[in-house]
């Protein structure tokens, strides 16, 4: 009977649990690229089966248009910047009260829905 090595075997992705960030949401990039300060920036989509956030302004490359694009235009030498996906890991939710970095608790209110409240301040989010 053949064994099957570990390097054969597909590795089954982890089930990622429910993101506390939402588009929209103003976050603050707490490591990696894009770390300036306490900078609060806009988070413009979420990706949930990778856990990862896009944030504007941050991990932006710049990308020459290939022929037969849409958006190419006559001059070759203009870039197109578009921005990268962060690991959700790197980002930190501002409370909308104090303005500083926050965690996130789900709450059960009064009408049987879940709603996101900054732990700081206990503002909703």
């Amino acid at each position: 009977m053949a064994q099957t090595s570990k390097k054969n075997q597909k590795r089954k992705p982890q089930p990622r649990k429910p993101l506390h960030i939402k588009a929209g949401d103003e976050v603050v990039v707490i490591s990696g690229e894009g770390r300036i300060g306490q900078t609060p920036r806009k988070v413009i989509q979420t990706f949930p089966q990778t856990g990862k956030v896009l944030v504007e302004g941050v991990r932006v490359v710049k990308d020459t248009p290939r022929k037969g694009q849409q958006n190419a235009t006559a001059n070759p030498q203009e870039f197109i910047e578009k921005p990268q996906p962060i690991d959700i890991s790197n980002v930190a939710l501002v409370d909308p009260q104090e303005k500083k970095r926050t965690r996130v608790r789900m709450t059960t209110g009064a009408d049987g829905r879940k709603t996101r409240v900054a732990v700081k301040s206990g503002a909703a989010l």
